[in-house]
């Protein structure tokens, strides 16, 4: 038999789950680290406008840890400087991000030496950087207790980091390099590489003599023109498939002037 409904019950639970996730959004806005309310960190430079989302991951060594303006760090990302917490690691940074890096949920960054990103970076969720690798020279001692081996890191301004990517001790990433999602890095990769595997290699490479090698397989995105309102926008995301192929096949300023961008 059908049951009865409690209208109480149901409209009481409503308003109770409005008032939690509310309740969240508060807290996330509140907890979340800006330069204007840093909380309890003391970061050595934190810049303009850079948000850590809350719930933060593990964060220490912050003096140590130079973050640039304009940065995105998610939820539960973990920066940390030195091996553990309350150590003097001297008078430079350890860890330097710069300008409008975005590093995605749940990623870590682990600087017990220097680990530099560079500006416009970009990390999917849950990559991995450290400067630190277990050893285990001494087959009669636990990995765990044997002394680590430390290497700088430096990943190149314009990087786009794939989720689930690992970047290893001693790592040197040019400018502009893809690194495919689950990639395990180590060693140099050349400027405007696309990296992927484990351990990771160059499967693609732009140079000016040659251009892609191999070459991509579609063409690039059509940038916005410049001056397109939001409203305008809406309007060719409204479009059907059908009109849009008809836009596509025509030159470019009859496709601006029908969707009424010139």
């Amino acid at each position: 038999m059908p049951k009865s409904k409690n209208t109480f019950s149901s409209w009481r639970g409503r308003l109770v789950q409005r008032a939690v996730h509310a309740g969240w959004a508060w807290v996330q806005r509140t907890g979340s680290v800006t330069a204007e309310r840093p909380g309890r960190f003391r970061f050595g430079a934190l810049g303009v406008h850079t948000r850590l989302a809350f719930p933060l991951g593990t964060v220490f060594g912050e003096p140590w840890i130079h973050v640039g303006s304009h940065c995105i760090v998610g939820e539960q990302v973990t920066l940390t400087a030195g091996l553990m917490p309350d150590l003097d690691l001297g008078p430079e940074p350890i860890l330097r991000i710069g300008d409008g890096v975005v590093l995605g949920r749940g990623s870590h960054v682990i600087a017990d030496t220097t680990v530099t990103i560079g500006s416009d970076c970009y990390f999917g969720p849950y990559v991995y950087v450290t400067s630190t690798n277990h050893s285990y020279d001494d087959p009669h001692e636990p990995i765990g207790k044997q002394w680590p081996r430390m290497e700088p890191v430096a990943i190149g301004p314009g990087c786009w980091i794939g989720t689930g990517a690992v970047i290893l001790p001693g790592a040197r990433i040019g400018r502009n390099v893809v690194v495919a999602a689950g990639a395990v890095v180590r060693g140099v990769v050349p400027d405007h590489a696309v990296v992927a595997g484990a351990p990771a290699r160059v499967v693609r490479r732009w140079t000016a003599e040659d251009g892609w090698q191999p070459p991509l397989r579609t063409p690039a995105p059509v940038p916005i023109p410049e001056g397109a309102t939001a409203e305008q926008l809406n309007a060719l995301a409204g479009l059907d498939e059908e009109t849009a192929a008809k836009l596509a096949e025509l030159d470019e300023d009859a496709a601006g002037r029908l969707a009424g961008l010139d």
